[in-house]
């Protein structure tokens, strides 16, 4: 593959101020992609200390020799979401990647919906889940894809979880949540295949993140195998960096489990 392959592109990452969200913006920023950072605002980024503030990451994209910037947006609200990707097309002129990577199991006031099952969890915190994964998702889509669909251009990547393809008994909402970009993400892709924009989905199992760490007792095991142990940022990334590409220009409607 070409290392710049991306080089005049235009993305976006949502939640894209630590954890995977970076991740996924540094290899499309190596692969030549301008990249827009995003987070609910500038200090979100330091909740979990991996990173010092939003701005400290579009530093370090910039590093790499191309442009970025960061937008705070909250992406439950669907105007707000209009006005930002609006801003977008203002100050970069196109838009042809979009990452839908915000999300996460949290509650409507703490870090995770407690309880976390179907009957117990409180009505705020289904709510706060749902808007958070499948809503957000979706507004984005819609702004982003009547641009890309008037482009007759872009690729769209949804980020599932493969807590959408088991049974649980926490974490209920949320597996329901990212079960249904799914199914989302397959219906869009039938609505944008004439204007040859792809729309696809990645379902990523555990990988190391700060917030992971923090909101979850983690028990590791160096000895198991590559494909046993907890993926990397980077090895997620480089799925994104496929479905972002060329190489898979004749990928629509797909879902990528990473167990």
């Amino acid at each position: 593959m070409n290392t710049k392959e991306l080089t005049g592109k235009v993305a976006v990452v949502t939640g894209s101020g630590r954890g995977l969200g970076r991740g996924y913006a540094m290899r499309l920023a190596e692969a030549g992609a301008d990249v827009i950072i995003h987070d609910k605002d500038s200090k979100a980024a330091a909740r979990f200390k991996e990173v010092s503030s939003a701005e400290q990451v579009v530093e370090e994209i910039r590093l790499k020799g191309v442009r970025s910037d960061f937008y705070p947006c909250d992406i439950t609200d669907p105007d707000a979401v209009r006005r930002f990707i609006d801003s977008i097309i203002r100050d970069y002129g196109h838009l042809d990647i979009l990452v839908n990577n915000a999300g996460g199991d949290i509650g409507a006031v703490t870090p995770r919906p407690d309880p976390n099952d179907c009957l117990d969890i409180k009505i705020e915190d289904i709510q706060s889940v749902v808007s958070r994964n499948l809503l957000s998702t979706m507004y984005m889509c819609k702004y982003a894809g009547l641009h890309m669909r008037e482009r007759r251009a872009g690729k769209i990547i949804n980020i599932a979880s493969i807590g959408g393809h088991m049974a649980a008994a926490e974490g209920v909402i949320y597996g329901a949540a990212k079960r249904g970009i799914e199914q989302y993400t397959r219906c869009l892709a039938e609505q944008m295949r004439p204007y040859d924009v792809n729309v696809n989905c990645l379902a990523p199992g555990y990988a190391k993140s700060a917030r992971i760490y923090a909101t979850r007792k983690i028990e590791e095991n160096e000895s198991l195998s590559r494909l046993q142990r907890f993926a990397e940022p980077e090895d997620m990334a480089g799925i994104i960096y496929f479905l972002a590409s060329g190489a898979s220009d004749r990928l629509t409607g797909e879902t990528i489990v990473c167990w």
